[in-house]
């Protein structure tokens, strides 16, 4: 056969063990389930069959007088579940990447509304000082120019100061808190 074949015939006999990495449980409604993906935190312990990187559970076999024996390993030593169940570690149904990720998120989010929040009493406070002088100055009763559109130089008149004053007034009752 030319290499291309054997190539070819491994693939094929390759391709079981590659399923092997796959979950295995009975659902609520007593399903088996198969996947890749372990099952919801719901499932009871009992119920999982199959954990993906484990072997397939084995076979219980009947000792003598008729009882279920726990099947051993291959070496002969402890029974396979005893074996199992001290090696797989058992999920606690929340993945702790995930978590820590989620955390360090809320951490980000929160610094980032601390920080928006601290800008944005910085901008108030910087309109309460700007305010309070400009109000100050409208109250000192000095004459005030302002440049209009055309940029000509126009003297405010009383109606003029008075607005002014108001309009002063209101930012400093909105952002002196």
């Amino acid at each position: 056969m030319k290499f291309v074949h054997w190539l070819l015939l491994g693939c094929v006999v390759a391709m079981p063990l590659s399923a092997s990495a796959q979950w295995q449980w009975i659902d609520k409604n007593g399903k088996k389930v198969f996947s890749d993906q372990a099952p919801p935190p719901d499932v009871p312990e009992k119920n999982i069959l199959r954990r993906a990187g484990s072997p397939p559970p084995a076979r219980a076999t009947f000792d003598a007088s008729g009882g279920e024996a726990p099947a051993a390993d291959a070496a002969g030593g402890a029974p396979a579940k005893a074996r199992e169940s001290a090696a797989a570690p058992k999920p606690s149904g929340v993945d702790k990447d995930l978590e820590e990720k989620t955390k360090k998120a809320e951490a980000e989010q929160k610094a980032k509304e601390a920080a928006e929040a601290a800008k944005l009493a910085k901008a108030k406070a910087d309109n309460c000082a700007l305010a309070r002088q400009g109000k100050a100055t409208v109250d000192s009763g000095i004459r005030i120019a302002k440049v209009n559109a055309q940029g000509e130089r126009e003297i405010m008149d009383d109606t003029a100061r008075a607005a002014e004053q108001k309009r002063l007034q209101s930012v400093i009752d909105s952002d002196c808190k």
